[in-house]
């Protein structure tokens, strides 16, 4: 059965911040703690093919795919699939971004089926999925609300 798994937190930093560095592609090997290299194959307006590549795994694995991306900054969305999706049948993902009171909402969307010869199966990527989302997600909002407080430092000392 495809695997479903949905992942929201709340950035106190503007949805524009937000969304400026979760856009920016090539810094993602330092705003994610999984990723060790990120490669830009194409762009073409909103669409962006790429390489990600991950550190290497308990098993000195690394695991490396070709995703693509489509960003609607008006719609506050951005919509992604694996072009190469390695073990999985397929992979997409839904990033929404929203404004709530204190900040900005984030949720991630995944939907994907593992290939049957995959070495996991729905089941456990749900789970791995949704633990490492939270994670990430952790990650992220850290290290956005360092860059926001530093930018109302940086105004206010302006002043």
């Amino acid at each position: 059965m495809p695997g479903r798994t949905e992942n929201e937190i709340t950035i106190a930093a503007p949805l524009d911040l937000v969304w400026d560095v979760t856009n920016d592609l090539e810094n993602w090997p330092r705003l994610f703690s999984e990723y060790a290299a990120v490669e830009v194959i194409e762009r073409d307006g909103d669409r962006t093919k790429f390489r990600l590549t991950m550190h290497p795994d308990e098993n000195d694995k690394v695991w490396s795919w070709v995703s693509e991306r489509t960003v609607d900054r008006a719609g506050r969305t951005v919509h992604a699939r694996r072009v190469e999706p390695g073990p999985f049948q397929h992979m997409n993902i839904r990033w929404e971004y929203s404004e709530v009171p204190g900040g900005t909402k984030m949720r991630w969307t995944q939907e994907f089926a593992m290939r049957p010869d995959a070495p996991v199966d729905d089941a456990w990527m749900t789970d791995n999925i949704n633990r490492n989302s939270k994670v990430q997600m952790e990650l992220i909002r850290d290290k956005i609300e360092q860059r926001a407080r530093e930018h109302r430092t940086a105004s206010v000392s302006a002043r």
